[in-house]
């Protein structure tokens, strides 16, 4: 086993840094690993025991989407807006639908058909990254969309793996049982979520002096496993459980450094995954099928490029900009691996999908950053030969889109009233299970057998209704949902029917739910059910202590749903708030640090002119900790200043070609490079220094120095008062740059 794994990494290390060198990713690094240790390119494998690769590829896939779960977030999701969300969906269909009727064109049967459309609908969040990175264009308002986009995906890969997962166990497509599985699947996201928010940051909160590196890194990934367990005890797959896990994390104020602490553990297992993909490919069997990756490479780039600009477009974005998005999200990512290995653990693909999609994925990925450049000639083709009708109407389009509609009140209600009744439902449900499979028994076992059965039900339903009450308080009477009520309320009669008909609606769920519990409990008729519960309903709503803890928990909720955005909030140069509110306008915020060997520096903003030559407002400079907001043409700029600047893409790449143009620089062979050492030196009769006292001497200033100790009469005198005085025989032990020591040893003699 030990060298196998010496093998792989090893091989792994050296293809990395070559395709580093060659200014490729290392993933496609790993793939050549692969298949040079693998059974078909060199004859032997250099492996004896494949399955430990395998099985470490498996660990890999758990970490890989653990780590895509911490930078994943649900909040980010619900802040990445209609743009992303619309061109999401619009790429998943159209891919998926596509990739679907090319493989049966090929003659595939509809597994392998499905499984290659949802092979071919998910673009790669690392390789985009990079190649924006090189590019130097993170900061246009593409790149942003294209990231919200990725986020957006995450999801979507995720619930497509348990989707396929199902269709391949059943070996059938039952729309019914697919809705099914689907309700659980977002039940359970939403279960979890909402538990995590709970109870993670606090518990991590409280224990956060005792959680060093070491310790947060064994107990995260105990976290991940353990959730691992979870998800596969529920049905779902262990790759959904690690990406739950991470998407938990990720809204806790610790999970910056959690992503840093996981992120060696995750390169190592990943890049063996990756290594192990590469194993899997048969060159022979890539030169066979050819042609249907070429046909594959063709269909994903175009239609990338259709849908993925389609979708951006249809979402309001201008015609720049989508091209822009499209033309970035061309290549088959990382999830098409993991569905491919899927598919082969199931059994329900054939043997050839995996090396041709992968071969896909690799021809595609070195052709990304190529593509984008074409993004800005192609659209000028389009946009000089676009009629001027069809130019106004996009126009039109984008605005009414960007135009902000404030929802009715009522439908603000309705809204929140289904959301807020779903979350507590599912939690509700969760507590009932747990409750009444687990913890019942358990009452039941340990209570004296003596006891009456009907008191140890009432013991039982009244432990049972302790946990739950703050659950039904927040299901009947939800805090969030009374500004709403209370300002339909006053419009009249109609309205007030809407709001009795939300309550109604809110009471009629906690009814049934409570009476599950209670039919669990005792056997008594319907209409007994139906008073007793309304009666313990009625005394949950009346009680100050359910009051006070359901207050408590939705406090500690909200506190710990909001610190982190709080947090990254208070250390941006500026609110997210105005960064929102000049997206209509096609306008966004950038930052850029002023190194020291800029000509900019210890000018004023009035001399460079800054406005006129690139476009841009300079709307703040942060200099060590203070904001100049809407500097004035008198301020002058400093080393180590952030500027802040507003503008559209061009403007800002204008601007930052000028900040790149006025770098000077400096040759570091020519510096002389001086070092601190310890130099010794004694004051001999007739030295200047004899009768005068260290501070007075001004060694420190002169010398550069420190005086460390002196040596008088066979004593060390350590870290000297500066009021001593030098005597002779003094041997000084001064801390400092050996010329200047010498220097002014020299001019005192």
């Amino acid at each position: 086993m030990v060298q196998d794994l010496c093998v792989i990494m090893l091989t792994a290390g050296i293809t990395s840094l070559l395709f580093k060198l060659l200014k490729q990713p290392v993933i496609l690094g790993y793939i050549v690993a692969g298949m040079l240790v693998g059974p078909y390119v060199l004859g032997d494998s250099w492996v004896d025991q494949e399955e430990h690769v395998t099985m470490w590829g498996e660990i890999g896939v758990l970490f890989l989407l653990f780590a895509m779960g911490l930078e994943f977030s649900f909040k980010k999701l619900l802040q990445v807006g209609s743009t992303a969300i619309i061109a999401a969906s619009t790429i998943v269909l159209g891919m998926m639908g596509l990739g679907f009727i090319v493989g049966r064109l090929f003659g595939w049967d509809e597994m392998n058909s499905l499984f290659l459309g949802g092979m071919l609908c998910m673009s790669s969040t690392t390789i985009v990254f990079k190649a924006l990175d090189d590019m130097g264009l993170r900061e246009q308002k593409f790149a942003k969309i294209c990231l919200g986009i990725l986020v957006v995906e995450d999801l979507f890969a995720v619930i497509l793996m348990v989707l396929l997962s199902s269709i391949a166990t059943s070996r059938s497509f039952n729309g019914s049982e697919l809705i099914i599985k689907l309700f659980y699947l977002v039940s359970y996201l939403v279960l979890w979520f909402v538990m995590g928010i709970a109870l993670l940051p606090t518990f991590l909160r409280k224990f956060q002096k005792h959680l060093n590196n070491e310790t947060l890194t064994i107990f995260s990934i105990g976290l991940c496993l353990g959730m691992v367990l979870l998800a596969e005890e529920s049905g779902f797959s262990s790759a959904l459980g690690a990406f739950v896990m991470g998407s938990m994390l990720a809204e806790t104020l610790e999970a910056e450094r959690i992503e840093h602490l996981i992120e060696p553990v995750k390169n190592i297992f990943g890049a063996i995954f990756f290594v192990s993909v590469g194993m899997m490919i048969n060159p022979s069997q890539l030169m066979e099928y050819w042609l249907p990756i070429l046909i594959l490479t063709c269909v994903v780039i175009l239609g990338q490029m259709i849908f993925a600009s389609g979708g951006t477009l249809l979402s309001g974005q201008s015609l720049r900009v989508s091209m822009q998005a499209g033309f970035s999200l061309v290549q088959v990512g990382e999830f098409a691996f993991i569905i491919a290995q899927l598919g082969e653990r199931l059994g329900v693909t054939q043997s050839f999908l995996y090396p041709i999609v992968v071969a896909v994925s690799v021809v595609t990925t070195f052709l990304t950053p190529y593509i984008m450049k074409t993004a800005i000639p192609c659209y000028n083709v389009i946009d000089k030969r676009m009629s001027p009708g069809m130019k106004l109407t996009l126009e039109n389009y984008a605005k009414n889109r960007n135009t902000v509609s404030t929802p009715s009140t009522f439908v603000k209600l309705i809204k929140g009233t289904l959301l807020h009744t779903f979350i507590f439902t599912v939690i509700f449900a969760f507590v009932f299970y747990v409750f009444f499979d687990y913890i019942e028994p358990w009452l039941y076992n340990i209570l004296p057998e003596s006891v009456p059965e009907w008191s140890v039900n009432i013991i039982v339903l009244l432990i049972w209704l302790t946990a739950a009450s703050p659950i039904i308080l927040q299901l009947v009477s939800p805090p969030k949902l009374r500004k709403e009520e209370k300002e339909i309320w006053h419009n009249g009669n109609v309205q007030k029917a809407q709001v009795i008909g939300m309550v109604l609606f809110r009471w009629f769920v906690a009814i049934i739910l409570l009476s599950s519990a209670i039919i669990s409990v005792f056997s008594v008729t319907s209409g007994i059910i139906f008073i007793i519960t309304i009666f313990i309903i009625m005394s949950i709503v009346m009680s100050r202590r359910v009051r006070a803890s359901s207050r408590a928990l939705t406090t500690t909720f909200e506190e710990n749903l909001s610190a982190r955005e709080k947090r990254a909030e208070s250390r941006r140069s500026v609110s997210r708030k105005f960064t929102d509110s000049l997206l209509s306008y096609d306008v966004h915020i950038s930052e850029f640090d002023l190194p020291t060997t800029s000509t900019f520096c210890g000018k004023t903003l009035m001399q460079l002119d800054i406005r006129n030559k690139s476009g841009v407002s300079i709307v703040r400079i942060v200099r060590g900790g203070i904001n100049i907001n809407i500097p004035g043409g008198k301020v002058t700029l400093y080393p180590g200043d952030k500027i802040i600047v507003a503008g559209d893409d061009k403007q800002i790449a204008k601007f930052k070609e000028m900040l790149d143009n006025s770098i000077q620089l400096v040759d570091t062979n020519k510096q002389e490079r001086t070092h601190v050492t310890l130099e010794h030196f004694t004051i001999n009769e007739g030295n200047h220094l004899v009768g005068v006292s260290i501070m007075k001497s001004g060694i420190r200033e002169q010398a550069k120095c420190i005086v460390m100790g002196i040596e008088r009469k066979g004593e060390l005198i350590t870290n000297p008062d500066p009021q001593l005085t030098f005597e002779v025989g003094d041997v000084v032990v001064a801390a400092g740059e050996t010329l200047s020591i010498k220097k002014f040893v020299e001019n005192n003699v």
